[in-house]
């Protein structure tokens, strides 16, 4: 066959990406379904903050902000390895869907108990329990999802649109959340989340591709033993997997943004807002340049670089007075935070086969959970016992220690070159 004979090579612009129809559903769905789990989780958190403060020192009320993630990663925890065997089982377009319509009866009863003042710090504990629960399910069928409805040319283009997407839904939704609560009511912003989780919950009947990935005989219990099989001697995904874990997990500022709003930066509810969608205004401006030029060489280094300037960035904050600064630090950490999150999912997505992407899906998942609401209750506590300021400084001085370690633990993984 002469080369003029040859097909042409398969397109992988963003114009090919845009004209995959069920992708394209799938992203602008679960761009609703994050905007409502930020906006919520957003809420939760100044209304936590605010209710123990009543009876409370300011230490006590930051323990309770921990508590409040350790509530909704504890279900993540006991439930990440059957949810990730389920993801392989039956449709993931099913799974997700039902998960979303569960958190939207989690945000209609923190609406109805809000409205009528019988909301407390127990009873969100308990919705933030229900909330996990839904979730361990939902991380990772809605992750092995996204590779079933696109091709895995597109794939790269498709992941860094689909963290542009997330991170438009994180910058809008700690704003949103901000303003509702500022202006009306902790219980309209619970109102305004429950439409949004709605989206998805319809949107996702239109995909049109078949999403139950082909099964293999064996129990449940072989399944979960075959897929932590393949993470233990896949070097590069468990190197990648951990580093965020840990790195994200003992740098955590995030989780004490209340405290700094209200006792540190004194800007209160519109500010918290506007710290919360800080670190996301970073990631989707990273993101869009991803989407555009995705990283084609030295992806590893860019990793490890990525979580360095993160711990950096977490220090900045932390010692930081001037709500300026503290708002530049927090762009930066989720600037550098995208170009981790951009090579990780992309190794894990495209080198692990179909029929074990749901299981793998659930340990990243786990790690992901641990690293952010786990995470919440390190700093919580940390907090208690160091208070705010050294906490985030702290935690960022620990997150370049784990960069370190982890480039010499992970070598393979510090020397990918190109995502293919």
């Amino acid at each position: 066959m002469s080369a003029a004979a040859l097909p042409p090579p398969p397109r992988t612009d963003s114009g090919a990406l845009l004209r995959e129809r069920d992708y394209m559903i799938y992203l602008v769905t679960r761009a609703s379904g994050v905007l409502a789990t930020v906006a919520q989780s957003v809420t939760m958190g100044w209304q936590v903050y605010d209710l123990a403060r009543r009876g409370m020192g300011v230490a006590e009320s930051s323990l309770y902000v921990g508590l409040l993630g350790l509530a909704t990663f504890l279900p993540l925890f006991f439930l990440a390895l059957p949810a990730g065997v389920t993801a392989d089982r039956y449709s993931r377009r099913a799974l997700v869907t039902v998960c979303f319509a569960a958190e939207a009866v989690c945000a209609g009863a923190l609406m109805w108990t809000a409205e009528r003042g019988i909301l407390s710090v127990h009873l969100l504990l308990g919705i933030a329990l229900a909330f996990g629960v839904a979730r361990a399910f939902r991380a990772p069928a809605g992750v092995a999802l996204g590779p079933m409805l696109v091709p895995l040319e597109l794939l790269p283009r498709g992941i860094a649109w689909n963290s542009l997407a997330s991170q438009m839904s994180r910058i809008a939704g700690p704003a949103l959340a901000g303003f509702l609560v500022g202006h009306w009511s902790s219980g309209v912003s619970y109102g305004v989340c429950f439409v949004l989780y709605l989206f998805p919950v319809v949107g996702l009947l239109f995909i049109r591709r078949p999403t139950r990935p082909q099964t293999h005989p064996g129990s449940r219990l072989q399944r979960v033993r075959e897929g932590l099989h393949y993470i233990w001697q896949n070097k590069v995904v468990l190197g990648a997997i951990s580093l965020d874990l840990f790195a994200v997990l003992l740098g955590g500022a995030t989780a004490l943004l209340p405290v700094f709003a209200r006792d540190v930066l004194r800007v209160g509810p519109e500010g918290f807002g506007l710290l919360r969608s800080a670190p996301a205004v970073g990631a989707a401006v990273v993101a869009l340049a991803l989407a555009s030029r995705p990283i084609t060489r030295r992806a590893g280094t860019a990793m490890f670089t990525g979580v360095a300037i993160f711990g950096v960035a977490t220090v900045v904050f932390g010692a930081s007075k001037s709500f300026a600064l503290s708002l530049a630090a927090l762009v930066v950490l989720g600037g550098a935070d995208m170009v981790s999150v951009f090579v990780r999912q992309t190794l894990i997505q495209i080198v692990t086969p179909d029929p074990m992407r749901g299981r793998v899906a659930s340990v990243s998942s786990l790690f992901i959970g641990a690293s952010n609401e786990l995470g919440e209750f390190e700093s919580g506590v940390t907090a208690r016992i160091f208070g705010p300021v050294a906490a985030a400084i702290i935690g960022g001085v620990a997150s370049l220690g784990v960069t370190g370690i982890w480039a010499r633990m992970f070598p393979a993984l510090r020397q990918v070159d190109r995502l293919q």
